[in-house]
C-alpha cells in the first residue's frame, strides 16, 4: 500500500478489502487516477495474473475485480464507473470508455436510479468516434426507454450505422433502431420487420453479453399502437417464410399478444394450420382475436394433429371461442378441469372467464386448491372460485402469499406477477397489500432475476402491474360479506341441477 507501483498498490488495495470493504470506497479518488493513467494501462498486463488464468489481466479485467469489491457500497460503484467514462472522454481513452460502460450497464440491470445518471453520458456518447462506444451508448439509451426520447434525432441519424463489437451482437444501426423504438418514435417503423426477420433468420451462437439484439417479440409486443403500419411486411414476412421460417414462431407470438388488433393477417395465418409446426401458434392467435376470427372456423378441419389429446382440445376450444359458442366453450373447459390425468393441471384460468356459470365446478376447483402444493395451481385455484361466487376475501388471503415476501427482498417474481395479475382482476386489495406494494415501489432493485436487458423490462412490467394494483379500491369487510352470501347463495342453487342453462 506504501510502494511506488500503482499496479502493485492497487493489487494491495483489492487484497486488503478482504479484510477492510471500505477500504476501495476511501481510496476511490486515487483508484480513478490509476486507472485513467493511459501511461499506467500496460503494467497490468506486465504484472496481473489471476489463479488458476495462464494469460494475464488487461486493466480492463482488472476494473471488474475491483468494481466488485465495491458492490456493498452502489453509490462508491456507479460513482467509481461514472468517473471513468468521463476521464477516458478526456484523455480519448477508449479501451477505458467501453470497460468503464460495462460497468454502468451492469449497474443499470441492478438498480433504478442508475438510468437518471447514466442518461446524458450514454447521449453524449453518441457522437464518440469509436463504434464500439456508440453501440454501448445506444444499448444503454433503448434500456432506459421513453426518457431517451430526448436524444431520438440523434438515434435517427444512427439507423443506417454498421459499425460493431467483435465480441457482442449486433450494430449500431440495430441497437439504435430499438433504442428508437422504446422512446415510441415512428422513425423506427420503416424497416424494423426487415430488420427482425433477418436477426431472426441469422445463423448465430447464443450470446449473453450485452449489448446484444433484443428478441423479435421483446421489441415488437410494446408497438401494438403501430400494428396497422407493421402488419404489411410481417404478413409479407410469414407468407414468404412458411412455416418453417425461422422466424414466423416469434411473428406469431407478437401477433397472439396484439390479439384483435392482428386481424388483418388472419388470411395468412390459415395455411399455417396445416403443417404441424406451426398449427399451435395459430391457434393461439385465434384464439387471442376470438369471435372476430369467425371466419377461420372452416380452416381448423386442416390442422395437422400431431397424435396428442391436447390437440385435439386446442383444435375444439379454438372452434368454440371464435364461433362464439360460450355454453360449448364452458363445457370444454370443465371437462378437462374435471379429467386432467394431474389434477393440478387443468385449465383453472380459463374456467375462470365463465364467472359464475361455472359453478358446477366450484367445489372440485376449491377441493384441487386445498390440497395443491405447487404456486402456480394454488394461484389459479384462488381466483376461479372468486370469479365463480364473487367472494373476494378468500382469494385476496392466498394472493397475499405471493405479494408481503416480495416486499422483504424475496425474488419470486414469478409468483409475484401471477399474484398482481390475480389482485387487477378481483378489483379489490387489502391494506396489507397495499402497504406491500407501496414498499416494492419505493425498491431500487430490479424486479427481475432474469440477465441483461430482460431484466429491465420485467422489471418495468411488474411496475406497471403493481400501478393497476394500487389503483384497486379496498372495501369494507361487511360489505364483502354481504356480497359474498349473496352470491354464493346464488351458485349454490344454480349448481344443484343436473343441466346447466348457460346464458349467452
Amino acid at each position: 500500500m506504501g510502494g511506488d507501483d500503482p499496479v502493485l498498490w492497487v493489487a494491495a488495495v483489492y487484497a486488503s478489502a478482504n479484510l477492510d470493504q471500505d477500504l476501495p470506497v476511501r481510496q476511490l479518488d486515487r483508484l480513478v487516477d490509476v486507472f485513467s493513467d493511459l501511461a499506467v494501462r500496460p503494467r497490468f498486463e506486465e504484472a496481473w495474473y489471476q489463479t488458476d488464468y495462464e494469460f494475464p489481466s488487461s486493466r480492463e479485467e482488472v476494473l471488474w475485480w475491483i468494481s466488485r469489491r465495491l458492490e456493498h457500497n452502489f453509490e462508491a460503484q456507479l460513482s467509481f464507473a461514472v468517473r471513468l467514462i468521463e476521464a477516458a472522454g478526456r484523455t480519448g481513452d477508449t479501451p477505458l470508455c467501453r470497460g468503464a460502460l460495462d460497468l454502468a450497464w451492469h449497474q443499470l440491470v441492478r438498480r433504478r436510479s442508475v438510468a437518471t445518471v447514466l442518461l446524458p453520458l450514454a447521449g453524449a456518447l453518441l457522437d464518440d468516434p469509436d463504434g464500439p462506444i456508440r453501440l454501448r451508448a445506444a444499448n444503454i439509451l433503448a434500456a432506459i426507454g421513453p426518457t431517451a426520447a430526448p436524444y431520438a434525432d440523434r438515434l435517427a441519424e444512427l439507423l443506417d450505422d454498421a459499425e460493431a463489437d467483435e465480441g457482442l451482437d449486433g450494430t449500431v444501426g440495430e441497437i439504435a433502431r430499438w433504442a428508437l423504438a422504446r422512446t415510441g418514435d415512428p422513425r423506427a417503423l420503416p424497416g424494423l420487420i426487415e430488420q427482425l426477420r433477418a436477426q431472426g433468420e441469422e445463423s448465430r451462437g447464443y450470446n449473453l453479453e450485452e449489448p446484444r439484439r433484443p428478441h423479435i417479440a421483446h421489441v415488437l409486443i410494446p408497438l401494438r399502437a403501430n400494428a396497422h403500419v407493421l402488419l404489411p411486411a410481417m404478413r409479407w414476412a410469414i407468407r414468404d417464410g412458411g412455416p418453417q421460417g425461422d422466424a414466423t414462431h416469434s411473428f406469431l407470438a407478437v401477433l397472439e399478444a396484439w390479439g384483435e388488433d392482428a386481424l388483418p393477417a388472419l388470411p395468412d395465418l390459415l395455411p399455417l394450420l396445416a403443417d404441424t409446426w406451426t398449427f399451435v401458434d395459430v391457434l393461439g392467435v385465434l384464439r387471442a382475436m376470438g369471435p372476430a376470427a369467425a371466419s377461420a372456423e372452416p380452416a381448423l378441419s386442416t390442422c395437422q394433429l400431431l397424435d396428442h389429446l391436447g390437440n385435439h382440445w386446442s383444435v375444439t376450444s379454438t372452434a368454440a371461442c371464435i364461433r362464439g359458442d360460450r355454453a360449448a366453450a364452458l363445457r370444454l373447459v370443465g371437462d378437462a378441469v374435471m379429467t386432467a390425468q394431474v389434477p393440478e393441471h387443468g385449465p383453472f384460468s380459463s374456467l375462470a372467464e365463465f364467472g359464475r356459470d361455472a359453478a358446477p365446478y366450484a367445489e372440485w376447483v376449491r377441493s384441487i386448491h386445498e390440497s395443491s402444493t405447487q404456486w402456480w395451481a394454488r394461484l389459479s385455484t384462488a381466483v376461479t372460485p372468486w370469479s365463480i361466487t364473487g367472494q373476494a376475501d378468500p382469494a385476496v388471503q392466498v394472493l397475499e402469499e405471493y405479494v408481503l415476501p416480495v416486499a422483504d427482498g424475496d425474488d419470486s417474481f414469478g409468483s409475484f406477477r401471477e399474484a398482481l395479475r390475480g389482485l387487477i382482476r378481483i378489483g379489490e386489495i387489502s391494506p396489507v397489500i397495499r402497504d406491500a406494494l407501496l414498499t416494492v415501489r419505493e425498491s431500487e432493485r430490479r424486479l427481475s432475476q432474469r440477465d441483461g436487458y430482460e431484466a429491465i423490462l420485467q422489471d418495468e412490467e411488474l411496475r406497471r402491474l403493481i400501478e393497476q394494483v394500487l389503483a384497486c379500491p379496498h372495501a369494507s369487510p361487511s360489505e364483502t360479506c354481504r356480497c359474498s352470501r349473496r352470491l354464493d347463495a346464488e351458485v349454490r342453487e344454480r349448481g344443484r341441477g343436473e343441466d346447466l342453462a348457460v346464458e349467452g
